[in-house]
């Protein structure tokens, strides 16, 4: 199966923080926030949304084609994808421009703050042939007029598609975000995102199921959460044998949620990959996993669900 994944692809700053963000914020002097933490945690690496999903799907035996841009400074990331088996050809470089880069700030409790400079992603275009055969998309978050664009180009092709919004969801007005919904294929958001979302839409979860079909909520260590025409189903997470760093981990989980969608999975192993995942990409510093096991994925399916996965 073909996946096409927009979404960016970004250098990572990991900043982690021993105690809780909350001790240096004074409530009633909000409007003069000034904060300073002392990150004793502090690590680089390859990132973005589409380069974390497509790197996991590549793992579990695809070729995913990413729709992103790159700057004068990403030829080395691009290689270094192209050699896990991610196909970059839709990837667009710009010399006037670096790559994206988002830097991570977590404290000791997971809660996160994060800053996100677009560079070549805030200029670039979306592909306008994305080939065909694509048996899913996911418009994960990046320039959010891209992410319109590609709802608009899939919908041209009538390739079915999530839309995740992420940490933009903010920036969709109420029109246009019901109208990329109501050609979409699902929304997946994590449980703060989807009270942003519906607060913006106006829709409550029926509304955005009689929209596009699915509504996908991640609740970190409380599962996921599918609600569709048919009802709601609530999968439990999988224990992280250890938490080093949440980032990546909703994008891991996306490879999952993608791989079981498009092979016509039930929604409960398909949530069940998502989170077995997540689960391993928590246990480590980085975004992407090395390599994966899948004797060890089935081992674990074993030991938190009772069952193997399907594949």
């Amino acid at each position: 199966m073909r996946f096409l994944i927009s979404g960016s692809i970004a250098f990572d700053l990991l900043l982690s923080h021993d105690g809780s963000f909350l001790a240096g914020i004074d409530p009633k002097n909000l409007d003069r926030l000034s904060v300073n933490y002392l990150a004793q945690g502090f690590v680089r690496h390859h990132g973005g949304t589409a380069a974390n999903i497509g790197w996991h799907l590549a793992l579990l035996g695809y070729q995913p084609v990413l729709a992103a841009a790159v700057g004068e400074d990403g030829t080395e990331y691009l290689n270094f994808l192209a050699k896990g088996g991610v196909d970059v050809s839709l990837v667009e470089t710009r010399t006037d421009a670096r790559t994206p880069t988002a830097i991570f700030a977590t404290d000791s409790e997971e809660r996160q703050i994060s800053f996100f400079h677009p560079g070549a992603d805030g200029l670039s275009s979306f592909p306008a042939d994305i080939g065909e055969n694509t048996a899913y998309a996911i418009l994960s978050p990046r320039n959010p007029m891209l992410m319109l664009k590609g709802a608009e180009v899939c919908a041209a092709k009538k390739v079915p598609y999530l839309f995740d919004p992420g940490q933009v969801v903010h920036a969709f007005g109420k029109d246009e975000f019901r109208r990329v919904l109501s050609a979409g294929a699902g929304l997946v958001v994590n449980d703060y995102e989807w009270g942003l979302a519906s607060g913006i839409l106006g829709w409550e979860e029926r509304e955005v199921v009689d929209a596009c079909g699915m509504l996908i909520v991640t609740l970190g260590e409380k599962g996921i959460r599918f609600v569709t025409r048919d009802g709601e189903i609530v999968v439990g997470a999988c224990t992280a044998a250890q938490v080093v760093n949440p980032t990546g981990a909703g994008d891991a989980a996306r490879a999952g949620l993608l791989h079981g969608l498009a092979a016509g999975w039930s929604l409960e192993h398909t949530g069940r990959l998502a989170a077995i995942l997540g689960s391993l990409v928590v246990a480590q510093a980085g975004t992407l996993l090395p390599s994966l096991d899948m004797d060890a994925v089935q081992r674990l399916a074993e030991e938190t669900y009772g069952e193997r996965l399907p594949f």
